[in-house]
């Protein structure tokens, strides 16, 4: 299986008529995540998804069987607290996901009881809305720190040749502050330009500029907290040698935002080439 990171979004955006700007700012993205399942062709068995929106002390691994949903999201209309998405959990995944962990020496723990958060459910109701795969999130570990996230995914890369897909979801560009902002709009493309660079670089250099990330241009102004970034240094952990590429860009709210994949894809890019306006 490939493995592949996703914008997830602002909150509910799909579902609901945005205001804070235009009214088609998601449109891109949505049309790009109900491509997905096109995009990587063979259905995956089981989904493994890194949100950004769950960290913990250790990794923490869902294993309940039918998750709930966790409405993580404030003030927005009330109709988006009652989205669906009923996609069953997979204590046997997550069993198996313990076990690398344990032979690698990696603590960990396992919750029963925390649901899908919106980095899960949100795209995820676009992207395969049959909500017939099984689920298992896998936490970020609140330290942030990118080198754990990079071995992490590692760890979990045997999984891609058990039918499972990996996916991390975050936002390539996540200044909350500056979003709607000139300032969104220099340093999201400054950065994207090296994370793209980053992405697409042999594996060994790859890990080395991941790791590194702090260092490159426009690094903090991108992300001054990095939770959004990280689910994509767990994929790119998790694709080992395989070459990675950009597959979705555009612009929502003035910032540069992309997806990244790894490893064999059954069709071309998708999404805009470019973004799209000032």
């Amino acid at each position: 299986m490939p493995v592949v990171y996703i914008p997830h979004g602002g909150g509910p955006c799909f579902f609901m008529d945005w205001t804070m700007g235009p009214a088609d700012t998601w449109d891109q993205l949505a049309r790009f995540l109900r491509s997905f399942n096109g995009l990587i062709g063979t259905q995956p068995d089981a989904i493994l998804v890194i949100s950004a929106h769950h960290e913990s002390d250790t990794a923490e691994i869902n294993n309940a069987p039918a998750p709930p949903l966790l409405f993580d999201y404030y003030g927005f209309p009330r109709h988006t607290y009652e989205l669906s998405y009923s996609a069953p959990g997979s204590p046997h995944l997550a069993q198996r996901i313990g076990e690398l962990f344990s032979t690698n020496g990696m603590p960990h723990h396992y919750n029963t009881a925390r649901g899908f958060d919106h980095g899960v459910f949100v795209p995820f109701l676009l992207m395969y809305p049959e909500a017939n795969i099984p689920i298992v999130q896998v936490s970020l570990r609140s330290d942030l720190d990118a080198g754990f996230h990079l071995e992490l995914g590692a760890v979990l890369a045997p999984l891609r040749k058990e039918g499972v897909l990996i996916v991390g979801s975050g936002l390539s560009y996540h200044n909350m502050r500056a979003f709607m902002t000139p300032e969104a709009t220099r340093s999201s493309r400054v950065f994207n330009d090296w994370l793209g660079s980053a992405t697409a670089a042999v594996a060994a250099e790859r890990r080395t500029m991941l790791a590194n990330w702090t260092k490159a241009p426009a690094a903090r102004a991108a992300h001054p907290r990095e939770e959004h970034l990280l689910p994509l240094m767990v994929v790119a952990g998790a694709a080992e040698n395989d070459p990675g590429r950009q597959i979705f860009t555009d612009q929502v709210m003035r910032a540069t935002i992309s997806a990244y994949a790894f490893g064999e894809l059954t069709a071309g890019a998708t999404g805009n080439p470019e973004p799209n306006g000032p």
